[in-house]
């Protein structure tokens, strides 16, 4: 920076010569320096604020904007990636609608090994495989006697395998604390609790995280310590679970069923009170998935949720009650029922060839189970309007019970709905859905026609859903229901003092690669009861039954999934909490004195 002189000597010359004073000219120089060295010192201060305003700006912003995001994110439990850090283990409890316990946390170990610290590992691996069958010496022996410093033996251990470890007397076999997860009721409601795993691993403690089912389902809610080890509570009801396990258990192995489900839900808020799919696992031991064939085949497949099957003539009282809400038909409307029904290269049957015709009232096609009364019926709606109903009711999507299996048991559905699937689906061929799809449906159309979402958590609340019919069709089609029971097709359906209503549905079952079998058939029971007022929908589902005490075998689901239904409701009801109710007589009845 070049300095201007105070005092140069051209002014000075100029301003002697002119009898000005010099000194003048020094002192102007002089304030001139210094408002210029004042004005640089206040450009250097403004800057420096400037520069400090923008880093305290960055820095409440970059603040700011962390905490607002932990604020709005969900809370997590701390976690950290060093080896040695704590796990935390606790989870809470699952109980049941009246607070028992389903599954809870129990104190154990595990069994490890040093092999620089053992003293005889040839004794060690042999005495280890005499006490646990699953354990091969060789192995052992090969893994005791290598490089390896630290060998997991066993990943849980009971008391009474504790103590036989301790009785080998081999300092390198060494138990670290472990917590487990148990199941007190065994196989109880195995398929609604799925079964538990294991996370992240240390000696002295390990991460119990759920597999399937509601442990998958709500498994950060059981694992966060914000809960306060608060427990998970189903709908479910422990007791009526058992009785109907028991029934559904008995009643496939005498009917010779492959396999069997229910689901008991309350009619209004949809709460599952009891779901059970045989054959059933216990959780404390769950089993290995299957890895090829039919899924079916394994315990571990929910035949409640996951099962997808073609459900039958229970379908038949939607295209009833669509038909009497859209104003079409009524209860005592005649309906074209002469059998055989032409429809270009089809033909359409009743079953076993009857022939119900020339007409049926809407009551009686229900109560006969025509396919050909309900086939017109369809055409009457229209397939357009037959798609919204059925999908107002639920069966094109995923139910929306919190089990984590759930979002992948979607309804099959035709690629393209022609006239003929429109007459099909009427009486339950071509749509698959499951029992709790079919459950929660008809709990819709008989609760007074509000829709149901089925769910398995306790509700201390009810919001009722959309209206999906009016009041008068839902009543109208509960009395049609009523009639099947007492002079139609699920006749053993009756349940004295319980006025139960419902539906048979017998539907072939489809071969893996085309076609359908000829003797093997899905048979269900869609139920409702008491139908005066309705609380509680039953379904009961076989897979392959056949009764065969009489001289030629019965499959159908009048024959097979009614019984087992009734019986169900005879057990349940009373512990659900219904009187049994005294019927009115007719009024022409004569009574006697």
């Amino acid at each position: 920076m070049s300095r201007v002189p105070l005092r140069p000597l051209a002014r000075i010359l100029e301003a002697r010569s002119k009898g000005e004073n010099p000194d003048a000219i020094e002192r102007e120089n002089l304030r001139l320096r210094h408002e210029e060295m004042r004005d640089r010192a206040r450009q250097r201060a403004e800057g420096r604020l400037v520069v400090l305003g923008v880093f305290f700006f960055c820095a409440f912003t970059v603040v700011g904007t962390r905490m607002g995001l932990m604020a709005a994110s969900a809370p997590e439990e701390p976690r950290s990636f060093v080896s040695t850090s704590e796990i935390t283990a606790q989870r809470s409890d699952i109980v049941d609608r009246n607070g028992k316990i389903l599954a809870t946390n129990l104190q154990t170990h595990s069994l490890y090994a040093q092999p620089p610290l053992m003293v005889d590992p040839e004794g060690a691996a042999a005495a280890l495989a005499a006490t646990f069958p699953d354990l091969e010496e060789e192995k052992l022996l090969k893994l005791f006697t290598g490089k390896r410093k630290f060998v997991w033996i066993k990943k849980v251990l009971s008391p009474e395998q504790q103590q036989m470890v301790h009785d080998i007397g081999e300092p390198g076999l060494l138990f670290g604390p472990r917590e487990m997860r148990l199941y007190p009721n065994g196989a109880l409601a195995s398929h609604v609790l799925g079964g538990y795993g294991f996370g992240r691993e240390g000696v002295y403690a390990a991460e119990v995280i759920g597999t399937a089912g509601v442990e998958k389902q709500f498994d950060e809610f059981l694992r966060d310590p914000a809960e306060n080890g608060k427990p998970l509570q189903l709908s479910l009801d422990l007791t009526i679970q058992s009785a109907v396990e028991e029934i559904l258990y008995g009643g496939m192995k005498l009917l010779n069923a492959k396999g069997a489900a229910a689901v008991l839900m309350d009619a209004y808020t949809g709460e599952i009170v009891s779901m059970a799919s045989l054959p059933d696992f216990d959780p404390n031991d769950r089993p290995v998935p299957l890895l090829q064939g039919d899924p079916s085949d394994s315990p571990l497949f929910n035949r409640a949720v996951q099962g997808v099957y073609e459900l039958g003539s229970t379908f038949k009282i939607f295209a009833a009650a669509q038909a009497m809400e859209l104003g079409l038909l009524g209860p005592n409307s005649l309906v074209d029922a002469d059998a055989p029904m032409k429809w270009g290269k089809y033909t359409i049957k009743e079953f076993e060839n009857h022939d119900y015709g020339p007409y049926l009232s809407v009551t009686d096609v229900i109560v006969k189970s025509s396919n050909i009364g309900t086939a017109n019926m369809a055409l009457m709606i229209g397939q357009e309007r037959q798609k919204q109903f059925l999908e107002s009711l639920g069966f094109f999507e995923p139910t929306k019970v919190e089990l984590f299996e759930a979002p992948y048991a979607k309804p099959l559905l035709p690629p393209k709905w022609s006239e003929i699937n429109t007459i099909t689906i009427s009486y339950g061929h071509g749509l698959s859905a499951s029992p709790l799809h079919l459950a929660a449906a008809y709990a819709t159309v008989t609760n007074g026609g509000t829709k149901v979402t089925p769910t398995l958590v306790k509700k201390d609340y009810r919001i009722p859903g959309p209206r999906v019919i009016s009041r008068e069709t839902s009543i109208a089609a509960r009395n049609m229901l009523r009639a099947v029971v007492t002079r139609g097709t699920a006749s053993f359906g009756e349940v004295p003092g319980y006025m139960v209503a419902g539906k048979t549905g017998t539907a072939d079952k489809p071969k893996p690669r085309g076609g359908y079998y000829d003797d093997k058939v899905i048979a269900t029971f869609a139920s409702v009861f008491p139908v005066n007022d309705p609380k509680y929908v039953l379904v009961v589902s076989l897979d392959e039954p056949v009764e065969t005490s009489g001289s030629k075998p019965k499959r159908t689901a009048g024959w097979t999934a009614v019984p087992v239904a009734a019986e169900i409701i005879r057990r349940t009801a009373p512990l659900l909490g219904l009187a049994p109710a005294i019927e009115p007589a007719p009024a022409d009845a004569l009574t006697e004195g």
